[in-house]
């Protein structure tokens, strides 16, 4: 009995010496979002004897696809570390695009088995792409209404923005030729926002495709301007839902803009309060909001921040400092535009050939200001 239990004894402390003792880990690839690693190969001091050519070849990292044999390694630097062989691209790995990871150690005359695995980096959680706004913002737009912006949530995609724009009449019937398609689509330089032309050679009067089409829009009439949620954005994902504005058609407009109209409204000395300017008619969203400056009294522009609201009836200024007494100019460039395209310098309509080269147009027009102590 007492030999039983010293065997016993004996067995149970092989199995717990035998379930403490370290297991070697089986030879992996692993990828951890930044760096891709052999562990668990034996072979691991002989690699870091080797050169960062022989590196290399040992373990090579290429962009997956049908060409990726056409394509160089991804470039990046090797090292050993804690038992494990290391890749780092020179540049952080992209979101939606397959690695394929390759070691091949035998012909390199080492020990090892050949691997070769696959990893997806990824693409960030984010909430779908979705249109955010369509200025102008009223629901009564001109005859001869000359530009849409398009503002979205997020960057999208280039070269498939007129296959998803319609315009829709009060029967649901597609617009034919409403808007200019050009090559290079009007975005801005972070995608967002698209500036969708209406054909200026139907709008204007006297061109061959306003003589025979017409303008697109006709007073009194009902329009839907439709944007398909098949549209990508710049991750390759749908938009969030369709979009729609419906609007109806006024006047034709042949009515310059005029400086003399505007409201300017003044802040009180000390404060951060704004300068507003009101305009009797909606205003080119696009522009105003560049056009428009305040300087001081020696011509220097005031640091601050802009606004548009009121359907872009209001302009708003905000300073970064609290406004001090002194004389001031509300500065508008010339080639500020209503929603049809006539400008503080002159109509669309008009026909350059009837414009006298000698008269001269100034590119900045103002009206001065002062805020004052109480």
């Amino acid at each position: 009995m007492t030999q039983q239990r010293a065997f016993q004894t004996v067995w149970f402390g092989l199995v717990v010496a035998l379930s403490l003792a370290p297991i070697a880990s089986a030879q992996e690839i692993r990828f951890d979002g930044t760096t891709f690693r052999v562990v668990g190969w034996d072979g691991i001091a002989e690699a870091a004897e080797l050169s960062a050519e022989d590196h290399a070849r040992l373990f090579a990292i290429r962009v997956d696809g049908s060409d990726a044999s056409q394509l160089p390694p991804v470039g990046g630097s090797y090292r050993v570390e804690a038992e494990a062989l290391i890749f780092e691209p020179r540049y952080p790995p992209v979101a939606g695009v397959s690695y394929n990871a390759i070691f091949a150690p035998a012909p390199m005359g080492l020990s090892g088995a050949a691997s070769n695995r696959t990893f997806t980096v990824p693409r960030p959680i984010t909430p779908p792409t979705y249109v955010e706004h369509v200025y102008p913002s009223s629901d009564v737009l001109p005859e001869n209404q000359l530009k849409l912006y398009l503002h979205f949530s997020a960057p999208m995609a280039r070269g498939e923005a007129y296959r998803h724009i319609r315009l829709l009449d009060e029967g649901g019937t597609e617009v034919e030729l409403a808007f200019l398609e050009v090559d290079q689509e009007l975005w801005t330089r972070d995608f967002r926002r698209l500036t969708l032309l209406f054909d200026p050679g139907r709008i204007k009067s006297g061109l061959v495709p306003n003589l025979e089409e017409g303008r697109p829009l006709i007073p009194g009439r009902h329009y839907t301007l439709a944007i398909g949620n098949e549209w990508r954005d710049a991750t390759g994902r749908p938009l969030l839902n369709e979009y729609r504005k419906t609007f109806r058609v006024g006047q034709f407009d042949n009515i310059a803009p005029d400086i003399s109209t505007w409201r300017l409204g003044v802040p009180s000395v000390g404060t951060r309060g704004p300068v507003t300017v009101e305009f009797p008619e909606p205003m080119d969203r696009g522009l105003v909001g560049d056009l428009l400056a305040i300087v001081d009294s020696v011509g220097e522009r005031i640091e601050g921040t802009v606004d548009v609201d009121r359907r872009e009836t209001r302009w708003l200024f905000v300073p970064v400092d609290p406004w001090p007494a002194g004389a001031y100019a509300l500065e508008a460039g010339t080639d500020l535009e209503d929603l049809a395209g006539n400008a503080l310098n002159g109509l669309f309509e008009v026909d350059l050939r009837e414009v006298d080269p000698t008269q001269v147009t100034l590119e900045i027009e103002s009206i001065p200001f002062a805020i004052v102590s109480p």
